[in-house]
């Protein structure tokens, strides 16, 4: 989310939490410097105005009168108007109609229409086992035809085939025909996008959204954009019954007034953003976590999400068990936990996730440097045969020269992975048995040791 709108919001949050008592002059001066950080990132000014008037009227009304801690009142207040302004909690997909469903994706060019098309593809297959279609009304750009095709596959579903000499109309209805006749559940049509609003964009998708009829009219638009997503999704509201909203780059250093403004602006719930380049780059919308990400307070339950979807479950059960009966951790084992942090979606997304003051601390890390040297590990393990992985100890002088020389690696980097994997193992040794509760107790996690700063 957009860092200056977060960072700002949380040195507010931080002074109202200072606050010993809650008077009318000292929310007037917070007050203030919310809504200069909300302009500052490009929130409209009807939505600052009515965000302000909510916050205010709630701090100063019966909420907080008594609270022991009336900054954390004000947090608690913020938060949910942060929350109220994008939406309330989760809005789902409406998929409740004789399939195929049909989604019309409407947006400007370089909002990230195609890419994300293909995106809620991969959504509705493996969230909720859909059988989908994607197919492209876009005859303009014979480029954005070939993009869906390419995204569409990555993504797991099927194509289907449009060319730039059709009509958008009678490709949507020969894409609804096929569906019917090989029984997709939903069909996305991606469609034309212009540098800017136009009457004849308007009116090709008005003529598509009257013959497609569509269960979901989803509007994508780029959270980069600031004011303009604004104008743009008023023009959209006007012309379509819009049901939801995709906010696309979320993950960008964008001042993020998008995603306060456009709920309000169309009406329309926000159901995904885009959070990533990848294809598995998009998330269901949440309202009260995008509120906290925004306050710097991280958002821990999307953080555990991540990291769940990215472990295997069944390699981990397969190490716990070989680790429990005495079997030797090996290079292999050591090359799978490599993998696993790749699976995961590397240490910059995940630190992303993480509350504003311990992501600055781990910010210290240079985590491009220590993404790289994991692909660099994995490409030293890789250079060993399958009896140095399973032997380490045979690894000599001669064995390491021919390993870097593999790996494109000086023999030192050899050496530094050697001993990691040695320290690793000793690790997972004291960790057979009974092991692991002597490794809490060292490490402070137990009854009598000092708690960590913020804890309890």
């Amino acid at each position: 989310m957009a860092s200056a709108l977060s960072d700002r919001l949380s040195r507010i949050v931080k002074e109202m939490r200072g606050q010993a008592r809650i008077t009318e002059a000292n929310v007037t001066d917070m007050l203030r410097e919310v809504r200069m950080a909300l302009l500052e990132a490009d929130v409209a000014l009807p939505v600052v105005r009515d965000f302000i008037a909510r916050v205010k009227d709630k701090a100063l009304g019966q909420e907080v009168v008594g609270s022991l801690t009336p900054g954390q009142a004000l947090v608690g207040i913020v938060n949910r108007e942060l929350a109220l302004t994008m939406g309330d909690g989760v809005a789902d997909i409406n998929l409740a109609a004789q399939p195929p469903a049909v989604i019309l994706m409407a947006g400007l060019q370089g909002a990230g229409k195609t890419t994300t098309t293909a995106k809620l593809a991969k959504h509705l297959i493996e969230k909720r086992k859909k059988k989908v279609l994607t197919v492209s009304g876009d005859v303009y750009r014979p480029a954005a035809i070939e993009q869906l095709k390419t995204v569409t596959a990555q993504a797991g579903a099927e194509w289907f085939p449009s060319s730039p000499d059709q009509k958008p109309v009678d490709i949507a209805r020969a894409a609804i025909d096929y569906a019917r006749k090989h029984y997709f559940d939903v069909l996305l049509v991606d469609t034309a996008g212009r540098l800017a609003i136009d009457e004849a964009l308007m009116r090709e998708i008005q003529e598509l959204h009257a013959v497609l009829k569509p269960v979901e009219t989803l509007f994508v638009v780029d959270a980069m954009q600031g004011q303009d997503a604004i104008n743009t999704a008023r023009a959209f509201k006007e012309a379509l019954p819009l049901t939801g909203i995709i906010l696309t780059k979320l993950d960008g250093d964008s001042r993020g007034g998008a995603a306060l403004s456009v709920r309000q602006v169309t009406g329309a719930p926000i159901k995904f953003a885009g959070v990533s380049e990848k294809i598995d780059g998009l998330e269901v919308f949440d309202a009260e976590r995008h509120a906290q990400r925004i306050l710097g307070m991280g958002d821990i339950l999307a953080l555990v999400e991540q990291v769940t979807a990215g472990v295997d479950m069944a390699a981990a059960q397969k190490l716990a068990a070989k680790v429990k009966s005495g079997e030797g951790f090996d290079l292999n084992d050591f090359l799978d936990q490599l993998r696993q942090m790749k699976q995961m979606g590397g240490l910059s997304s995940l630190m992303d996730k993480l509350p504003a003051a311990m992501a600055a601390k781990a910010g210290q890390v240079d985590m491009g440097r220590a993404e790289k040297d994991i692909v660099r590990k994995e490409g030293i393990i890789c250079s060993m045969t399958l009896k140095e992985r399973r032997k380490p100890e045979i690894i000599k002088a001669t064995r390491k020269r021919r390993i870097a020389a593999g790996a494109g690696v000086q023999v030192q980097e050899v050496n530094r992975l050697l001993k990691e994997f040695e320290q690793m193992q000793d690790m997972m040794k004291k960790m057979k048995g009974g092991g692991m509760m002597k490794m809490m107790k060292r490490m402070g996690g137990m009854k009598g040791m000092p708690k960590l700063p913020g804890m309890g």
